[in-house]
């Protein structure tokens, strides 16, 4: 503890003196409460508890609690019906519940993992390393000389890999579904007593936990499992000191992030499930004010998350979301200005998924979920353009939701998932100017271009060095790809890669980042050296065009500023690349293009490259001039958190005065007799 509190006090020592008193009083009270956390536990006895929230006996709360509404569809489920909307997912689901009730999770790159009898829930499976049974406070979340990964007990612990058995009690009626959530809520309990242990030492966690159990509790309140009354005291005692420690322990920042608002849909969630009593009243409250304050400052006006990647905004947005639907389905008032910035939320996901659901490996992504109800590995987002546009009473964005309905049935029910159009209206070209993002599209191209700030306010945050990167699909094939996240602590030198300019496809001056890391072990900080300007930006039914340069370089000893023009030629499915330099001097320059996972390179120091993917050959060509050379090369792409797969990456390498680089792809079958002279004969950009 020492150590990290003087870290902490190290790094916050310049923030303005008014934080850092309120930083230093909220430290005092957390250690105080901490101290208090046995005798809290002893004082909230089931009597006290009955009283709190204004109810004679237990069956009468217990009543009251599993008739109070819930956003999200709690059945009767037909097999018929879900099937009809989603073939296999009932097989699915049963397969996924006979893993959690017999202790065997995959996820964070884990694979299935059989966890025995005995859950440790103390301790990363995945490298063995196991947590003290300390105070909270007392626990070092971020120690970088280990290769363990905190994030593994924290998901573990989040319960929600038991989401597939209440899916499937819903479904079968088959009471060993109950009785099995039932031992590992018990056992997570007599485990992790209050403050103690890793598993409290993150608000953000206790939070959707909270949700977790609460979902649980409206899925299996009837169950004859949950009926005693030991068991029925202890689960209220056990959501109510979640509900009580979010509220002590409120992740505050001077620019506050994800996990604020994560833990303030947790007090929505435990205060309106309780409803009833002085301190749930409170912490809905209160949560909603931190949500209804924090969602103009961390969504941008155009509906991008300020933490600059997909992932999180997936995230972030089922975070604003479930409280919004929690009190709708209580028929309390959720103000316009917070639906409207939630359907433009919802307007953003529409343009960067993909005809075939996937979406662009931006910014960081650890697979966070607020209630994951086809599992984590459900990287489709598209369920939430259905959501919000059905709740919200949007009929435009609604017609514009594709994919699977699982996500939609589970949240909205039946009807709302069989709303869901076969052949929706495809969204055009989108330009979101306020967090910096382009996505060129047609029917089968996607285009999606990073033209916007560092994350988080320039703080870095889950952003990266990707200024002018891009991610391209021509002909419904992916053939250039960011490289994504891969870990976080559990391996800081990776973390570092990942998250580098050399991991993105965008030019690298100097070998320099083109925002400096503050330190090595700062993951989740950069300078704000890279300030983007969009010069030009036009999209029509036939020609896309982007034009944008960032001031990274011009720190350097002779200043360059990388200028980068793309554009899209929709009927014949061909994208140019064109960057060029201003400056002078003599600079390396190299500038990577990663392909996606699957693309076969055929090597060629000088082009044209035949590349294979989907069934199908494109021609990738580049006018290099003189002094460029070309190396193909092996680099590494992360679909998902804690995996990585080797690709090829084809690095143009310059060593000289400044000079520009153009490249061309496209479709081999429609490719012009001569590639290279249609990069050479490109013109300008409309004025």
């Amino acid at each position: 503890m020492t150590k990290r509190l003087f870290e902490l006090i190290r790094r916050g020592w310049r923030k303005p003196p008014h934080v850092i008193v309120r930083w230093l009083a909220r430290q005092a009270g957390a250690e105080l409460d901490q101290r208090m956390a046995p005798s809290r536990v002893r004082w909230l006895d089931g009597d006290r508890l009955l009283g709190l929230l204004g109810e004679e006996n237990l069956d009468s709360l217990w009543a009251r609690l599993g008739a109070a509404p819930f956003p999200a569809f709690l059945g009767p489920v037909d097999q018929d019906s879900l099937e009809d909307l989603s073939t296999g997912e009932t097989a699915r689901i049963l397969a996924a519940a006979e893993d959690a009730i017999a202790h065997r999770v995959d996820f964070l790159g884990s694979g299935p993992t059989a966890l025995g009898t005995a859950i440790d829930w103390h301790k990363d499976f995945k490298s063995g390393h196991s947590w003290p049974l300390l105070p909270s406070r007392r626990i070092d979340v971020l120690d970088l000389y280990r290769d363990s990964d905190i994030k593994v007990p924290w998901e573990l612990s989040r319960l929600q890999w038991l989401i597939p058995a209440g899916q499937a009690y819903m479904i079968t009626g088959e009471e060993r579904f109950a009785d099995a959530v039932r031992a590992v809520i018990e056992d997570w309990a007599a485990a992790n007593p209050l403050s103690r242990g890793v598993n409290w030492a993150c608000t953000m966690d206790v939070a959707l936990r909270s949700i977790t159990l609460v979902w649980l509790f409206h899925v299996f309140h009837h169950a004859a499992a949950w009926q005693d009354d030991g068991f029925r005291k202890d689960f209220l005692k056990l959501l109510y000191l979640h509900g009580d420690f979010t509220a002590r322990h409120l992740e505050w920042s001077d620019i506050n992030g994800n996990h604020l608002i994560t833990d303030a849909a947790g007090l929505v969630a435990v205060g309106l499930f309780f409803g009833d009593g002085a301190q749930p009243r409170k912490w809905q409250q209160r949560g909603w004010e931190i949500l209804t304050d924090e969602l103009p400052k961390q969504v941008f006006a155009d509906g991008v998350d300020f933490e600059v990647s997909t992932a999180y905004h997936r995230l972030v947005t089922e975070i604003f979301l479930l409280p919004a639907l929690y009190r709708r389905a209580l028929k309390m008032d959720v103000p316009e200005d917070y639906t409207g910035r939630l359907t433009k939320m919802a307007e953003f996901t529409t343009a960067y998924s993909r005809t075939d659901g996937a979406v662009p490996l931006w910014g960081d992504a650890d697979d966070g979920r607020v209630l994951p109800f086809r599992g984590l590995e459900n990287f489709d987002h598209r369920y939430l353009i259905a959501i919000i546009g059905h709740a919200f009473g949007d009929d435009g964005l609604a017609a514009q939701a594709s994919g699977p309905t699982p996500e939609v049935f589970w949240t909205l029910g039946p009807a709302a998932a069989g709303a869901v159009p076969d052949q929706p209206a495809l969204p055009f070209s989108r330009d979101f100017p306020d967090g910096g993002v382009y996505i060129m599209r047609n029917d089968s191209d996607h285009v999606f271009i990073d033209g916007g700030p560092v994350g988080m306010a320039g703080r870095g945050g889950h952003g990266h060095n990707d200024c002018l990167s891009f991610e391209v699909a021509l002909a419904g094939v992916p053939l250039i790809t960011d490289c994504g996240t891969y870990v976080y602590s559990a391996d800081p030198q990776w973390r570092n890669d990942f998250r580098s300019t050399g991991f993105h496809n965008t030019p690298i001056i100097g070998g320099e980042e083109q925002n400096r890391f503050v330190k090595p072990e700062y993951l989740w900080s950069l300078r704000d050296d890279a300030a983007p300007q969009v010069r030009h930006w036009s999209a029509s039914e036939t020609t896309d065009w982007f034009v944008g340069a960032h001031s990274g370089y011009r720190r350097l000893p002779q200043s360059v500023t990388p200028v980068r023009t793309i554009l899209l030629d929709k009927p014949n499915h061909r994208l140019a690349i064109i960057d060029r330099f201003e400056g002078a001097g003599e600079h390396g320059v190299r500038i990577p293009f990663h392909f996606a996972l699957g693309v076969e390179v055929e090597e060629n120091g000088t082009g044209p490259w035949r590349l294979k993917a989907g069934g199908r050959e494109f021609v990738f060509v580049a006018e290099m001039g003189r002094d460029w050379t070309a190396t193909l090369g092996d680099g590494w792409v992360s679909p998902s958190y804690g995996v990585k797969h080797p690709a090829k990456v084809l690095n143009f390498i310059r060593r000289g005065p400044l000079a520009p680089l153009a490249v061309g792809l496209m479709p081999a079958d429609n490719a012009p007799d001569d590639p290279l002279e249609w990069v050479r004969s490109l013109p300008s950009p409309p004025s």
